[in-house]
């Protein structure tokens, strides 16, 4: 259970005492999601990303998720990308293989990774395809508002610079409207060529959490979620915004230790 559990202007933060608290926590909520989806539209769609974040789903590798969660019906995405081969150590599909869904009864077929054999525009704009068929199988639902799809859970970390999936602070991708996914070459971090959901995807989720943990995330973390005033410029992690769906934060006290308490706790 989260050390502080606070709703604020549609959004929930949970500050857990450690990273163990708050893989627990985590397990429970995606668990509960899964479940309720389900027996919603008999499906559960996640887009992951990469980093720290698949480490910290690791619960949900053990009793009891690993026999109470519907594997079976999970389709698996991710909201962002590195455009390169699968067995690469920097794929973040090959990071969830190895620490989560290998470990667990989930479908192969339904997990949806990107064609790696071929340049960066062409993998988003391949990956767009997938997602538009499974979109008109009624696999994933489509936000009431606009055209976009509508993942059950967008799951997201967050780096000390504030980007969130392949979404970089000042980089044009930011402002696209149309794609539902696009592509980078010049990533501030390597590697370079990368894939990523678009805003309008992220914030037409029923859900979306972003994980964050470790004291050098905290001043990001502080710009994203709390009121700095109209003359700082806007990080990607503060652009999460679901329209219509759920955004929760996961953090640790670490991370949470430059909130402004007024922000959350007044």
């Amino acid at each position: 259970m989260a050390l502080y559990r606070v709703e604020k202007d549609g959004r929930e933060l949970r500050i857990h005492e450690n990273a163990d608290e708050l893989r627990s926590n985590l397990a429970e909520y995606i668990a509960d999601l899964s479940e309720a989806s389900i027996k919603e539209h008999g499906a559960f769609v996640v887009a992951l990303s990469g980093g720290s974040l698949i480490t910290l789903m690791g619960k949900l590798c053990e009793a009891p998720y690993i026999k109470t969660v519907d594997w079976a019906k999970w389709h698996i995405f991710w909201a962002d990308e590195r455009v390169v081969a699968k067995s690469h150590a920097d794929s973040n599909y090959k990071l969830a293989k190895d620490g989560l869904f290998s470990k667990v009864p989930v479908f192969y077929s339904h997990v949806h990774s990107i064609n790696d054999t071929v340049s960066a525009e062409q993998a988003a704009e391949d990956y767009e395809f997938v997602i538009r068929q499974l979109v008109r199988t009624r696999v994933i639902n489509v936000s009431e508002i606009n055209d976009c799809p509508k993942f059950d859970l967008v799951l997201l970390g967050m780096g000390p610079d504030g980007h969130v999936a392949s979404l970089f602070p000042n980089h044009s991708v930011l402002s696209e409207k149309l794609p539902w996914v696009t592509f980078i070459t010049d990533s501030p971090k390597p590697p370079p060529e990368r894939i990523t959901f678009t805003f309008p995807v992220i914030n037409s989720a029923s859900n979306v959490a972003v994980v964050v943990t470790g004291g050098g995330k905290a001043e990001a973390a502080h710009q994203a979620i709390d009121d700095i005033g109209p003359d700082r410029p806007e990080l990607p992690a503060r652009m999460v915004k679901p329209t219509q769906g759920k955004l929760v934060w996961f953090l640790d006290t670490a991370a949470a230790s430059k909130l402004d308490s007024a922000s959350f706790w007044e």
